[in-house]
């Protein structure tokens, strides 16, 4: 169901995209007085879209229509973020091997894959979030690294360890990962 809905999603996503480019460039190409086709209402760059006689004088249309305006604003925003926020995956399947499985919860293999690469040498703090889908997960892992921590060092630890053990109590063929690594700011030491 929710390959479905991906695809709708995407299919409105991009029809609502084309139109606002085809409008955006006609609305472009009269400002700009390229010439438009004769049944568009803004024919250059010193006409208006609604002349007076058209606009009337109801005094409450205008602001009701603004409001309704601004708020399909408002609304086309919410769905931007929410078309780039990455959906936090909330269970895993977990192939057992007798032809059935289990579900895992997503959160309960963060915090295992969290803890184990919090014990990494060199490693301060680390945050883990799973994406994708629960047949096929990913990591997205952030890490806090002490100044002496080496990062080529620690990746390879965290490769084999934390993720390589979530990976086989799991089951999974494969868990593809993407770490961010930081430095641990230190205040600098007073002197007197």
């Amino acid at each position: 169901m929710t390959g479905v809905l991906r695809t709708v999603n995407r299919a409105l996503v991009g029809l609502a995209g084309l139109v606002l480019l085809c409008v955006g460039g006609a609305v472009l190409a009269a400002g700009l007085d390229l010439g438009v086709p004769s049944w568009w209402p803004w024919s250059g760059p010193d006409a208006v879209l609604l002349a007076e006689d058209r606009r009337g004088t109801g005094g409450w249309r205008w602001p009701v229509a603004v409001a309704v305006l601004a708020a399909l604003v408002l609304l086309a925003l919410v769905w931007l973020l929410a078309q780039l926020r990455r959906q936090r995956l909330t269970e895993v399947l977990v192939d057992t091997g007798d032809g059935e499985g289990a579900v895992l919860q997503g959160r309960t293999l963060e915090d295992a894959v969290e803890s184990e690469a919090e014990t990494l040498d060199g490693v301060s703090s680390a945050r883990v979030r799973l994406t994708g889908r629960r047949t096929a997960p990913e990591a997205r892992v952030s890490l806090t690294l002490e100044p002496h921590a080496s990062p080529a060092a620690t990746l390879t630890h965290l490769s084999s360890e934390a993720l390589g053990h979530a990976r086989t109590s799991a089951g999974l063929p494969v868990l593809p990962a993407e770490a961010h690594l930081r430095a641990l700011k230190h205040r600098p030491d007073r002197v007197t």
